[in-house]
């Protein structure tokens, strides 16, 4: 289908689009309409006999707009949400490269800067990812947005405050190394997890470590944010004996571009994605998806966590 609204020249232009698409909504699904809309519209433009000189503009123009109109119907729905609201998680594995094989997505585009960006006006959001992810200047923002360069000046600079006063530490270690130490860091944490070890998880987690559960209502998660350092050790230890005892198992993957893992259950389907916030050596938060209606898109989902239907 895709290929139909494609044309010849444009359809490169997809991975960057999915993922200004994806930084809009947190939602690989939603991300994915938007982008097939936005080829739709440039196919319909063509037919309507409408000259196009910069299809790349158009199209980031379209999916940007989209965005923005599907984040403030969305608005509602995002209020009411059972629980800890976390993004669909994009997964990178060996055996299942999932759409992040055609998503240009940035480090910071993880799970923890997303939840950030919740905070902001559908404007905001938009104006802020195309400027601070994807490094547009203020003439290209503007013309994106339908604003000035003045008011996207401003928009940019208040969306900037709001976004740091919530941001943790960040790691001063290169892009390079940060990401060997953690996937190093990620490998013993899950084998520490699986062993029982829970000295050396002690060890590797920040004193003030934040666990996020999200269920959405229809999974077993837990039922508000975790921050005691104690508390979030035995619940993942004791929690992967139990479901370990069923099957399931934990293969290593990067979610969001960060180290983390999918547990499968015995028959190889979905039950969980793990995202680790990594920074100054240790793990500063813990991401955990078990909502069944944000992992669909990486194959058929466990009903090992799914809540009984009312």
């Amino acid at each position: 289908m895709r290929g139909s609204t494609e044309e010849t020249g444009t359809a490169g232009y997809r991975p960057l689009l999915f993922s200004i698409a994806y930084g809009m909504t947190g939602s690989v699904g939603d991300a994915e309409d938007i982008v097939q809309d936005a080829f739709l519209g440039l196919t319909r433009a063509h037919q309507a006999g409408t000259v196009i000189a910069a299809p790349k503009a158009y199209l980031t123009t379209a999916v940007t707009r989209l965005g923005i109109n599907h984040l403030s119907s969305a608005r509602v729905r995002r209020e009411t949400y059972v629980g800890e609201w976390l993004p669909e998680p994009v997964v990178v594995t060996v055996d299942r490269p999932g759409p992040a094989e055609h998503a240009e997505l940035a480090d910071s585009l993880s799970m923890a800067f997303l939840v950030l960006l919740e905070a902001l006006s559908p404007m905001e959001r938009a104006v802020f990812v195309l400027r601070e992810v994807f490094g547009y200047g203020y003439p290209d923002v503007a013309a994106i947005t339908g604003k000035t360069e003045a008011n996207c000046r401003q928009i940019f600079a208040r969306a900037r405050r709001r976004i740091d006063a919530g941001r943790t530490t960040a790691d001063s270690a290169p892009p390079r190394e940060r990401r060997a130490e953690g996937d190093e860091l990620a490998r013993r944490f899950f084998e520490a997890t699986e062993g029982g070890d829970i000295h050396a998880l002690l060890g590797m987690l920040a004193p003030d470590v934040a666990l996020y559960g999200d269920g959405g209502g229809k999974a077993r998660a837990i039922g508000k944010l975790l921050t005691d350092q104690q508390r979030v050790v035995k619940l993942l230890v004791f929690g992967l004996r139990k479901v370990r005892k069923l099957g399931a198992s934990l293969r290593p993957a990067r979610v969001n571009g960060r180290p983390g893992a999918v547990l499968r259950d015995a028959e190889g389907r979905v039950a969980s994605v793990i995202e680790l916030d990594i920074a100054d050596g240790v793990i500063r938060s813990i991401h955990s998806v078990v909502n069944p209606d944000k992992l669909g898109h990486l194959g058929p989902v466990s009903d090992m966590a799914r809540l009984p239907e009312k």
